[in-house]
């Protein structure tokens, strides 16, 4: 082991409190525009993000239900950003931890989850980066974090970590798409229902065009644990996007990168209203050659998703099984003049 990844694993074994403070400090983004201006010569087009104006009912469902889909939605973790002979290294601080949220004013649900939050963090590399990863378990259970993408077995993250201990996972960012991480120990859907997954996207070498850029995860709660959701959220709290729109600008390229992280339902579709979207599947390809306003989703499958809005107003989006969609999972686009 190199003295780097020694370093950083003492970290995680001798001091959770330290990685606590490391996470505080990791340098979220809200707008990859952001980091791309702080390198490029050339810096690209500035994308306009409306301001979302929370209402008092949605501040107060946030400070409550101990979950925030405000910072799921545009905030990027591109973690603490070296130089290492000559190649990009970037260091992430992942714990696993456990806490009660409040789904609603009669459902409390106790999540196992990354960094106290449900999504957990949207990690970010571009690929060909150095990945590097010190996980610490203090959730109370036996916990991994397996990612998607390539990279050797032995960083495959399927071997528990017991409560207490840490270790890290470092491999190359490859290839570029959108990909996901969760807790790999059994039973796994049980594990990833409570709420242990993030996002995790590797921006291609020559990167996108700008855009706004959205995350939307699905996923689904089973309250009672009888191996059924009984409830349904887009980044974490059912029914919020409803209750406080997602404001978005006209005429203006909107990214969404959208993952299906619903257990114990076969498949989820994504639809949106009043408008088509181009599908980059897995976000794998820099041209799209599909076109609708309905996807259909396997649990992990994940896309990014293109469109821009003619036209003012608020425009709904959801799963297209209504089941789905009334139990919590829809929201709304709010689209203001540009």
């Amino acid at each position: 082991m190199d003295r780097q990844r020694r370093k950083i694993l003492e970290l995680g074994l001798g001091g959770m409190g330290l990685i606590g403070g490391a996470i505080a400090c990791s340098p979220i983004i809200s707008n990859r525009n952001s980091e791309q201006d702080k390198s490029s010569s050339n810096p690209p087009k500035k994308i306009a993000i409306p301001p979302m104006n929370l209402s008092a009912v949605s501040q107060e469902r946030i400070k409550t239900s101990g979950l925030d889909p405000i910072a799921t939605l545009r905030e990027f973790d591109y973690g603490k950003v070296t130089q290492e002979n000559g190649r990009t290294v970037r260091e992430f601080q992942l714990t696993a931890q456990s806490k009660t949220v409040k789904l609603d004013a009669a459902t409390d649900f106790i999540t196992w989850n990354v960094n106290d939050r449900v999504p957990g963090p949207t990690l970010r590399a571009t690929e060909g980066d150095r990945v590097r990863i010190a996980f610490a378990n203090r959730g109370g259970h036996s916990h991994s974090l397996h990612f998607h993408g390539e990279h050797p077995s032995e960083m495959d993250g399927v071997k528990p970590i017991r409560n207490g201990a840490a270790t890290i996972y470092e491999f190359d960012a490859m290839p570029y798409g959108v990909h996901l991480y969760h807790c790999h120990i059994e039973p796994v859907a049980r594990h990833i229902s409570k709420g242990l997954y993030g996002m995790f996207i590797i921006d291609p070498p020559t990167p996108r065009p700008p855009a706004d850029e959205i995350v939307l995860i699905m996923a689904g709660y089973d309250t009672n644990g009888d191996g059924r959701n009984e409830m349904y959220a887009f980044n974490g709290l059912p029914h919020f996007y409803m209750q406080q729109p997602i404001a978005v600008q006209q005429n203006q390229l909107l990214r969404l990168y959208v993952l299906n992280m619903i257990e114990y339902d076969p498949v989820a579709t994504f639809h949106i209203h009043a408008n088509m979207f181009q599908v980059y599947r897995t976000g794998r390809s820099m041209s799209s050659n599909e076109e609708s306003d309905v996807i259909t989703m396997g649990t992990a499958e994940r896309h990014i998703l293109e469109l821009t809005y003619r036209f003012t107003g608020k425009y709904m989006f959801h799963p297209h099984q209504d089941t789905i969609a009334d139990a919590g999972c829809m929201g709304l686009f709010d689209v203001v003049a540009s």
